[in-house]
């Protein structure tokens, strides 16, 4: 399928810099880098109760681990398969953008095209896919790659699907830079 071509590209037209037409769709709705990636409340282990974390994870930086860069991944992954263009843009932040500088639209509007060509029963894989951390290459801390092979999803996906990607660590988090 052309959609890893489709989806590597567009990976490249979003960045964490939002578009006029993204900024003016829903100003009320907070961006997916104010939404707080973990539960607010953590279980406590002695009374399994919850217990208030003491501030939401949006204000700290995100950590630059291995698991950090599964866990945007993963965000990516789902955000695709639910077709939620905020969060897809907002992961695939930089590298995005260097596609929309060699001449493609804002992932806004590529991101849709991307929609398009994925397969309902992929997209619905892709909605509980989840990454085996073993076949993830920490380049240094600030690198990971994500090869297709580390992808676990209920729907087969090739290379010409889905792709390869890589995340570096970025103004505070995982941004995806690029996508083969």
């Amino acid at each position: 399928m052309a959609v890893s071509a489709c989806v590597a590209l567009m990976a490249c037209a979003c960045g964490p810099e939002k578009s006029k037409e993204n900024a003016d769709a829903k100003p009320s709705q907070p961006s997916a880098s104010t939404r707080a990636e973990e539960p607010l409340a953590t279980p406590s282990a002695s009374t399994g109760t919850e217990k208030p974390s003491p501030t939401p994870t949006s204000v700290l930086p995100a950590p630059r681990t291995k698991e950090r860069a599964i866990q945007r991944y993963e965000q990516y992954l789902h955000a695709l398969g639910h077709e939620d263009i905020n969060t897809v843009c907002e992961v695939a932040g930089p590298g995005a953008k260097k596609a929309q500088d060699m001449g493609f639209g804002p992932c806004t509007s590529t991101y849709v095209v991307v929609f398009q060509m994925i397969s309902p029963a992929q997209k619905k894989a892709l909605q509980t896919a989840t990454v085996d951390p073993q076949h993830v290459a920490v380049i240094t801390p600030e690198k990971i790659e994500i090869p297709l092979e580390a992808v676990r999803a209920s729907a087969s996906f090739s290379e010409s699907d889905l792709g390869s990607y890589t995340l570096e660590y970025l103004k505070n988090d995982y941004y995806i830079t690029d996508g083969k």
